[in-house]
């Protein structure tokens, strides 16, 4: 091999290794950071459109524990990832795929109903907690806003 091909290798090999140093101690990809990131966002997203319609502390304060419980309610089905991968290679390996799929959809469809339980759960307590002028702000700030996420 020539110097510079070998001076090359060794640099992108660095450089590959400090960048994924960087990601792994940032998080990126797999982990938290992405996680964290969604949930300011949408924490962000929410007290914009609280801000507009000039909700209360109290009012705040319960969209903030519905928010909480949704929050937690999808952190604990994304735990629950690795399992299910593992139960669907499994599944996937036996010789009768039929037997299991069915379980395995109904699994699947129970931990999607407790999500969106808790989704409709926390928008009835939103529903609640504003005055209807202030729903009708959110609506509208929803409405505006809802062109960067088609």
């Amino acid at each position: 091999m020539k110097r510079r091909t070998v001076i090359g290798l060794s640099a992108a090999a660095i450089g590959s290794l400090l960048v994924g140093a960087v990601a792994a101690i940032a998080g990126v990809g797999y982990g938290a950071g992405r996680e964290t990131m969604m949930r300011r966002m949408v924490a962000a997203a929410i007290d914009d459109a609280l801000d507009e319609a000039q909700a209360s502390a109290e009012q705040r304060a319960t969209i903030h524990a519905a928010r909480d419980r949704v929050f937690t309610t999808i952190q604990d089905h994304r735990q629950q990832r690795p399992a299910r991968l593992d139960g669907m290679l499994t599944l996937f390996e036996s010789d009768r795929l039929e037997d299991g799929m069915r379980t395995f959809r109904q699994e699947m469809e129970a931990e999607h109903n407790k999500i969106a339980d808790t989704v409709s759960a926390a928008l009835v307590e939103a529903h609640a907690v504003l005055t209807p002028a202030q729903r009708k702000t959110v609506a509208d700030y929803v409405r505006s806003h809802r062109h960067a996420h088609p």
